[in-house]
């Protein structure tokens, strides 16, 4: 969560492309996905990290991928994805919505449930995403972007970790210009994405740097995380990295950031509850611009990354603006600013 009276290590942003009250009517199309569209119903690893993960497929990924495509075989009728989100609809949102429910009330365990909540999110996501969202900007392929992005290296002493709710697609922008070694996604209750992004904190050794800001690794690299949530899941994914962190470096908290930051581009879009939030690749845009300020980071040529970041932020607001007109939607978002918050 990001609010500069409440410094905290991560930070979060609204990301849905779509506002949740946009009415149905004017949402995407609903889309089909068959059989056949993935191999026989199984997510291949290139697919996978086509999306822009760094992890193995996750088995119970794969697994719940497998268990839709025998629905719909059993049932007879395509999966049909639309609205916000790309979400399942129809009959067979019907029928897959009692299976869910039969199977997460089997899970006794709260990690087991969300690690089942999330499998099925992602699944679904893999599944509606085939044929209709580019793999690299995660938009519409006919509102694709990617030729307009430039590519940036970042300088190898800072990686970004984004981590993200299954429910969101716009952290992603950073690991488009940047490279998912520089900005790697890990997935908020994917085990396997968890425990490379701890490992590579548990080499770290709790040592800091920057102000307490963040955990270096053993060659002096600083790892900062991005939490790439709705401002109601970013209190759920913050309290997971406490609780993390109690069992790695036996600390009640996790080093905390704060920053100096104005409105974003995407403020025109995706107006933010007050003027002190603001979108994860803005706050990265901050965070890089802050470090070149300090001597010891001044030649290290952030400024260029920062430069790449804004550009491809002009090149998405310009992409979902299009979109919008194109398919009848406003381009405005109705003001939620409250200055007076907290």
């Amino acid at each position: 969560m990001f609010k500069l009276c409440r410094p905290l290590f991560a930070l979060s942003t609204r990301t849905h492309m779509e506002s949740p009250r946009v009415n149905s009517a004017l949402r995407s199309p609903a889309r089909e996905t068959h059989i056949g569209d993935t191999d026989d119903g199984f997510i291949t690893l290139q697919e996978w990290q086509g999306w822009g993960a760094v992890s193995p497929l996750p088995a119970l990924v794969q697994q719940i991928v497998e268990d839709l495509k025998a629905l719909e075989k059993n049932f007879d009728a395509p999966m049909s994805f639309g609205g916000n989100g790309g979400r399942l609809q129809g009959d067979f949102k019907i029928l897959e919505d009692k299976k869910h429910r039969a199977t997460y009330q089997t899970l006794g365990e709260s990690e087991k449930k969300l690690q089942f909540f999330t499998a099925r999110q992602i699944a679904c996501r893999l599944l509606g995403s085939q044929g209709y969202l580019c793999q690299k900007c995660w938009i519409a392929m006919e509102d694709c972007m990617c030729s307009k992005v430039k590519h940036c290296s970042l300088w190898y002493g800072v990686r970004f970790w984004l981590y993200m709710h299954p429910k969101n697609n716009t952290g992603k922008l950073l690991w488009q210009v940047l490279g998912v070694q520089a900005a790697t996604l890990c997935l908020y209750g994917v085990a396997e994405d968890e425990e490379i992004m701890w490992s590579a904190f548990k080499r770290a050794g709790g040592n800091t740097d920057v102000g307490s800001t963040a955990q270096t690794d053993g060659d002096n690299t600083l790892n900062f995380v991005l939490i790439d949530g709705t401002w109601s899941n970013s209190a759920a994914m913050f309290n997971r990295l406490k609780e993390k962190a109690k069992t790695v470096w036996d600390e009640e908290g996790i080093p905390c950031i704060s920053l100096t930051m104005g409105a974003s581009a995407m403020h025109k879009l995706r107006p933010q509850p007050s003027w002190d939030r603001t979108c994860t690749a803005a706050a990265a845009i901050g965070l890089l611009s802050e470090l070149q300020l300090l001597p010891k980071f001044s030649s290290c040529g952030l400024d260029e990354a920062v430069e790449a970041i804004e550009d491809a932020l002009a090149v998405l607001l310009e992409a979902l603006t299009t979109r919008r007109l194109r398919m009848g939607r406003s381009v405005t978002r109705k003001a939620r600013h409250n200055l007076n918050l907290w």
